[in-house]
C-alpha cells in the first residue's frame, strides 16, 4: 500500500493511517529510522529508497533513490538493513547482507554513499563476505573503521586503502567486539570508539583463551556428528580477561589503559571518549558485580584515576537505555554539561534515581527525588534545564513521560496525557523539538504519532492518538489484578477469563511464569494475556490464564523489591508464586484439580521448581529451555544474582529444580533445543537422569540444533504449538465443570 504522497503534504486520511495504525517498534526503532542531526526531519527505509520527512508538515521526499543504491554492474539495489549518516551528513553508511551473531544480525557488508557525488563504494572488499562488524565513519568523514574476524581495520574512503590496526585477533583473542557472555549479559557488542579528532580508536580486547569450551553437537547435517565449540564461562569459572587499548591510526601502535585490579576478576562494561577531549571514561565492575568504579584514563600514557565508586549489598545495576536488541545499541554514558558531567542511575537511596556526577570532583547532585523509580532516559534539555524520563510512580505495570529540573530543585511533572493510561514510549529528536510518541494498553491497539515535545501536541490534530482513541479501543479480554499472599506480599498480575464466563462453575487455571531479575511478564500493553505457544484461543476453549510478577522481577517498585531475590533464585520467587496461587485457588470459580504452569528459560526453571516444590498446587507443567541446575549457567548472570558457588554453594543447590525432581507427582512436558548456546541442552539430560533415577514418568521433546528461542527449522513453530496445545488439553482439560 502506498501511504505517502511524495508531491505534496500528507492528506488527512493518509495521516490517520500512518500515525494511528503503525506501531512504535516498526516505526521508530532499529536501523529503519533515523533523526536528522538538526532534529527537523527524519529518515526511513522504504520501497522507494531512503525517504526524508520534514517536520512539522511531514513533507516527504526521496533522499536516496533505489537507483542511487544500485552498485555498478548490478541491476538490483542494495537491501539496506541499517544506515547511519556521517557527522556532516554528507556520507551514508549502509549495512547489507547481514548475518546473525548470537542474538541479532551484527555481521554483514558495508557500503558508503557519497551524497555530493553519488558515488557508491563497498568497504572491506578484500574481507570475507558478510564479515564486517560495527563499521563507523570517522568524525572528519575521511576514514571508515570496522571489525572483521576479531581484528580492527581502517579504510581510507578516498583511496580504498585498508590498514590493519590489530593483527593478533583469533577465536579467543577478540578485538573490537566481545565474547558470548559480554554480549548476552552486558549487551556489549560494538567494541570500539573513534576519538573526536579521528586520529585514534579506543577498543576492548577480550582474552578468552583460558575459558573452557562447551561443545554442542550437530547430529543432523552430516553422516558424522560435528562438534560446535563455544567459549562459555560457567558460574564459578574465572571470567575472560578484558582490557582497553587506544590504537594510533597512523602507526597502528596500541597503548593499554592501566585500570587497577586483576583483569580476570573484573569486567569493563562501559568505555567512551569524554566529549571534546582525548581522555576516556571507563566503568569497571568487580566479579561479584556489587562494586562499580569510574576511571578517567589518559590514552597517551595509559594512566588512570578513580573518580567515582558505589557498592550494593546485592549487585550494582547497569542502566541500559532503550532497546538493547538493535545493531546500533551501545552501553554509552549519559553526557551533560559539555562532557563535564554524566547523569548516573543508582539505587543507593532505595529507589533508582538519576544523579548528576561531576568528572571534575564536584559534589554529586540528586536530580529525581521521591518514592518512585527512574525507568529510562528520554531527553536532556540543557537550554531550559530539564531532564525528560520514563517513570510510573503509581502503577508498576505502566510507563509515562515525566520531566524535572536538571538541578534537582524541581518537582516531578507529568508530560504524557492523563487521559492515556497505560504504556508510553518516546523517541525524541536530537534537539528535543519533536518526538515519536507511541501508546498502548491491554485494551488499546498500539498507536504512534509525531508530537511537539514542549506541549505534547500532535503535529497533525486529526491524526493524534487521543483524537482516534475510540477507533483503537476494544473490549478488554484481559483484566489486571493484585494478589496479596499470606506473607503480605502484594503482586501485580493479569487474568484472562473464559469466554462466556459463568462464576457458578469451575474452570482450569494456567499460570504463565518467568519470575527472574531479567524481565517482567505483567505489563499494561496490547497483547498482554496472549499465549504465543497455544493453537487457538485459550479463553474460547475455557481456560483461566494468569501471570504474576513476584519479588525479584525488575518492576519499578524500589530496590528492596528487586534485590530481595539476591542468593534466592529458585526460592523466594517460587514461594511468592506458590503462595499467590494458593490465594487464587480460594476463588470459587477456580478448579484446584486442574492447575497448570508453563514458562521458557528462567520461566522454564520456575515451572519445574513450582511443579517439584509445590506438587499439591501444580498438577501439570510445560517447561522450555530451562536451567535445571544453576551451576550450568554463565558466570556473569548467575554470579550477579547468586554470588560465587565457591562461597555459598548451598544457595545454588537449593534453588535448582533438579534438587527437587524426585518430588514430581503431576504431569511434565519438558522441551529443549539441542543447539541452545544460552541454556545448554545438558540441562535437559541432567534433569532426565534425575527423573529416571526416581522412576518419574514424563514427556520429553528435544528439538535438534534449535537454539534458545526454539524457532529455527522448517515446521518448528507449528510443531511446538501443536505439542504444547495437545499436551495442555490432555492433562489439564479445558472447559467449565
Amino acid at each position: 500500500m502506498q501511504i505517502f504522497n511524495f508531491k505534496g503534504r500528507l492528506k488527512s486520511i493518509i495521516v490517520l493511517v500512518f500515525f494511528v495504525l503503525v506501531s512504535f517498534q516498526s516505526y521508530s526503532q532499529g536501523g529503519n529510522f533515523k533523526w536528522s542531526n538538526d532534529g527537523k526531519s527524519y529518515y526511513r527505509i522504504q520501497a522507494e529508497g531512503i525517504v526524508q520527512y520534514t517536520l512539522p508538515e511531514n513533507d516527504a521526499k526521496v533522499l536516496i533513490s533505489k537507483e542511487q543504491l544500485t552498485p555498478n554492474q548490478s541491476t538490483a539495489p542494495l537491501e539496506v538493513s541499517y544506515f547511519v549518516f556521517s557527522e556532516d551528513e554528507q556520507k551514508v553508511l549502509l549495512f547489507t547482507n547481514t548475518a546473525r551473531v548470537w542474538r541479532i544480525n551484527t555481521k554483514g557488508d558495508y557500503w558508503v554513499l557519497n551524497m555530493a557525488t553519488g558515488a557508491l563504494q563497498q568497504i572491506g572488499q578484500t574481507m570475507p563476505e558478510s564479515s564486517l562488524m560495527f563499521a563507523k565513519i570517522s568524525p572528519d568523514g575521511k576514514l571508515a573503521a570496522y571489525v572483521s574476524e576479531n581484528n580492527i581495520y581502517v579504510e581510507d574512503l578516498s583511496t580504498s586503502k585498508i590498514k590493519a590496526l590489530t593483527t593478533d585477533g583469533s577465536v579467543t583473542l577478540i578485538n573490537g567486539t566481545f565474547d558470548w557472555v559480554y554480549e548476552e549479559e552486558f549487551a556489549c557488542r560494538d567494541g570500539f570508539r573513534w576519538s573526536p579528532d579521528s586520529k585514534s580508536i579506543a577498543y576492548w580486547q577480550i582474552d578468552a583463551s583460558d575459558i573452557k569450551k562447551f561443545y554442542m553437537i550437530n547430529n543432523t547435517d552430516a553422516i558424522y556428528s560435528e562438534l560446535v565449540p563455544l567459549e562459555y564461562p560457567k558460574v564459578g569459572e574465572t571470567p575472560s580477561a578484558c582490557k582497553v587499548g587506544v590504537v594510533n591510526v597512523d602507526d597502528a601502535k596500541t597503548t593499554w589503559m592501566n585500570i587497577p585490579g586483576d583483569a580476570r576478576q573484573h569486567y569493563l562494561v562501559r568505555m567512551e571518549f569524554i566529549p571534546s577531549t582525548e581522555k576516556l571514561l571507563i566503568q569497571q565492575l568487580n566479579r561479584k558485580q556489587n562494586q562499580s568504579k569510574l576511571f578517567i584514563a589518559e590514552p597517551k600514557t595509559g594512566t588512570s584515576r578513580l573518580i567515582q565508586q558505589e557498592e550494593d549489598a546485592a549487585w550494582v545495576d547497569i542502566y541500559q537505555a532503550g532497546n538493547k536488541y538493535t545493531v546500533d545499541f551501545t552501553n554509552n554514558f549519559i553526557w551533560n554539561n559539555e562532557g563535564k558531567n554524566i547523569l548516573w542511575a543508582t539505587e543507593k537511596d532505595g529507589w533508582r534515581h538519576l544523579y548528576n556526577v561531576s568528572l571534575e570532583g564536584k559534589k554529586e547532585q540528586l536530580i529525581t527525588k521521591g518514592a518512585y523509580d527512574f525507568i529510562d532516559l528520554s531527553f536532556i534539555d540543557t537550554k531550559k534545564g530539564y531532564v525528560y524520563f520514563m517513570a510510573s510512580p503509581n502503577n508498576a505495570t505502566q510507563s509515562y513521560l515525566y520531566k524535572t529540573k536538571l538541578n534537582g530543585k524541581g518537582k516531578l511533572e507529568l508530560v504524557s496525557p492523563k487521559a492515556l493510561e497505560g504504556t508510553h514510549n518516546y523517541n525524541v529528536s536530537p534537539t528535543g523539538a519533536f518526538a515519536i510518541h507511541s501508546f498502548s494498553n491491554h485494551f488499546t491497539k498500539p498507536a504512534s504519532e509525531i508530537i511537539s515535545l514542549a506541549n505534547h501536541e500532535s503535529v497533525n490534530t486529526e491524526g493524534s492518538i487521543e483524537a482516534n482513541l475510540s477507533k483503537l479501543e476494544e473490549t478488554p479480554g484481559v483484566e489486571f489484578i493484585k494478589v496479596t499472599t499470606s506473607e503480605g506480599v502484594e503482586m501485580d498480575g493479569w487474568m484472562v477469563k473464559p469466554t462466556n464466563f459463568d462464576a457458578t462453575k469451575k474452570y482450569p487455571v494456567v499460570f504463565y511464569v518467568y519470575t527472574e531479575p531479567a524481565g517482567t511478564t505483567v505489563n499494561d500493553t496490547y497483547g498482554a494475556g496472549r499465549n504465543r505457544n497455544y493453537n487457538g484461543n485459550m479463553a474460547d476453549d475455557g481456560y483461566i490464564y494468569i501471570s504474576l510478577d513476584n519479588r525479584g522481577t525488575p518492576a519499578p517498585k524500589g530496590r528492596e523489591w528487586r534485590k530481595s531475590i539476591y542468593r534466592n533464585i529458585g526460592r523466594i520467587n517460587i514461594k511468592d508464586q506458590a503462595l499467590a496461587a494458593q490465594e487464587i485457588l480460594k476463588w470459587s470459580f477456580v478448579d484446584a484439580d486442574r492447575v497448570a504452569v508453563w514458562g521458557h528459560s528462567g520461566g522454564g526453571a520456575a515451572t519445574l521448581n513450582l511443579l517439584f516444590q509445590y506438587p499439591e498446587i501444580y498438577k501439570t507443567g510445560i517447561a522450555m529451555a530451562a536451567i535445571t541446575n544453576q551451576l550450568t549457567y554463565d558466570n556473569v548472570y548467575q554470579e550477579r544474582y547468586m554470588g560465587l558457588p565457591q562461597e555459598n554453594l548451598e544457595d545454588f543447590v537449593n534453588g535448582s529444580p533438579v534438587t527437587y525432581a524426585e518430588n514430581l507427582q503431576g504431569n511434565l512436558l519438558y522441551i529443549h533445543g539441542t543447539g541452545d548456546d544460552n541454556v545448554h541442552y545438558q540441562n535437559a539430560e541432567i534433569l532426565v537422569n534425575e527423573l529416571v533415577k526416581h522412576n518419574k514418568q514424563f514427556q520429553f521433546m528435544p528439538y535438534p540444533n534449535r537454539t534458545h528461542g526454539i524457532r529455527e527449522g522448517e515446521g518448528t513453530t507449528e510443531h511446538l504449538r501443536t505439542l504444547f496445545t495437545n499436551y495442555l488439553k490432555t492433562y489439564c482439560p479445558p472447559g467449565a465443570r
